[in-house]
């Protein structure tokens, strides 16, 4: 990780329920000689975090304090000091865009957990070009939105690929399964202020399933009956009874940016599916309705202000006794861009056993070092600009299985 600036890695936000966690896996499990900082507005906030986490480890390069204002000055001063950002200043859409602005003017690589498709189809829009011609590596949506489901799908198109000498038509994917303890008051912010800073039909743009993708979609997507669209519940093959995933709308648009990042390994005819799993159809519809439901109540001034009064308040969450018994399992299935009635089909699961914010920590540090690690390989991969999780292929695969992730792939026999 040779490199003449002052830190290979900076984390900006630790004092957020998110940057703690990743913060302290940073200390737990990357290099001990890794040069880094951790950055925000307020250093009297920052120094007893800095404490903490030198009490983890105390056999290792502590982290400076840095105090950094969010404004483009100072971003751009922090930008040139570091090879990487992590970024756990949310909501992004409020505080994120000048960040992404320093790191794409001086080819600063930059990693962060939004799970908010409007805001990475803006900087997309305005960074993607610059990013890419200053040598920086951007990738939104390390976080439970959207790494599980893109990896996963990277793992299973690569598995195609390997076994059956062929690319991928389609993946359907679900959420198996997931036990949370809730939502941390960052996360619940970020839901309501998505309705104050965009109109409802700006909103409704980014349930397009390619509103994020690189190139074109397919011409001939796999069609879906007007029923299954009304009622949200459907049956699939080898995944049961499934539904509309409020989760989906993130992660399907990452996953097609992956695949049109990478149509030399998905395919041009690739086509990605996310839904919930339920134990039937009525309770497939009630998610399905429910969910509508509540989008509709949320572009309702007054229904926000009442959901604010009774959520935490940002930077808070659960605790970590509440949340030692959370589990996330994905499992999706693959099916090969073949001819004739029976095409060869493929599945896939990721779990992990622990808290979501505990996870994206981890994802976000995991998915820093991978670039730190192998910043060309990584460049070749995705060609390099605003890209997925997906572009940091095996070797993110390799160490998210070293710290508690499971990542499975195999080929069906029927």
């Amino acid at each position: 990780m040779t490199s003449n600036r002052q830190y290979d890695l900076v984390l900006l936000g630790p004092t957020g329920y998110t940057g703690r966690f990743c913060s302290e896996h940073i200390v737990q499990n990357l290099p001990t000689d890794l040069k880094w900082a951790i950055a925000g507005r307020s250093p009297q906030k920052i120094h007893p975090i800095a404490d903490e986490l030198k009490k983890l480890n105390a056999d290792r390069i502590q982290p400076d304090v840095l105090a950094v204002q969010l404004n483009s000055a100072e971003l751009n001063d922090l930008a040139q000091k570091t090879r990487l950002i992590i970024n756990c200043v949310g909501p992004y859409h409020l505080y994120s865009t000048p960040v992404v602005e320093a790191c794409a003017a001086h080819g600063t690589h930059y990693v962060d957990a939004t799970g908010e498709t409007p805001w990475v189809k803006l900087i997309i829009d305005k960074y993607h070009e610059k990013a890419k011609s200053n040598g920086a590596i951007i990738i939104p949506s390390v976080g439970v939105e959207s790494a599980p489901a893109d990896i996963l799908a990277w793992a299973l198109v690569k598995h195609v690929r390997e076994e059956m000498a062929t690319q991928t038509r389609q993946i359907d994917c679900c959420i198996k399964e997931m036990k949370t303890s809730g939502a941390s008051g960052g996360t619940l912010n970020t839901v309501l202020s998505i309705f104050d800073w965009l109109p409802p039909s700006e909103v409704m743009k980014s349930l397009n399933p390619f509103s994020l993708a690189a190139s074109a979609p397919p011409k001939d997507i796999p069609s879906e009956s007007l029923i299954s669209k009304l009622i949200g519940a459907r049956w699939i093959r080898d995944l049961g009874t499934v539904t509309t995933s409020p989760s989906g709308i993130a992660d399907v648009t990452i996953v097609h940016r992956s695949s049109t990042l990478m149509p030399e390994l998905y395919g041009k005819r690739f086509f990605f599916r996310q839904f919930l799993h339920v134990r039937n159809s009525l309770i497939g519809v009630a998610v399905h309705v429910g969910f509508l439901v509540g989008i509709t109540l949320l572009m309702i001034p007054p229904i926000r202000a009442l959901v604010r009064r009774f959520v935490f308040a940002p930077g808070q969450g659960p605790s970590s006794e509440a949340s030692k018994h959370d589990r996330l399992e994905y499992h999706a299935v693959a099916t090969a861009d073949q001819e004739g009635p029976s095409p060869k089909r493929a599945f896939g699961k990721f779990s992990f056993d622990g808290g979501m914010y505990l996870l994206t920590g981890l994802l976000l540090a995991e998915a820093a070092i991978v670039i730190l690690n192998n910043e060309e390989k990584v460049k070749k991969v995705s060609r390099g600009g605003i890209v997925t999780s997906a572009t940091l292929g095996q070797d993110f695969v390799d160490r998210l299985e070293k710290v508690g992730c499971n990542i499975d792939t195999k080929t069906f026999q029927h």
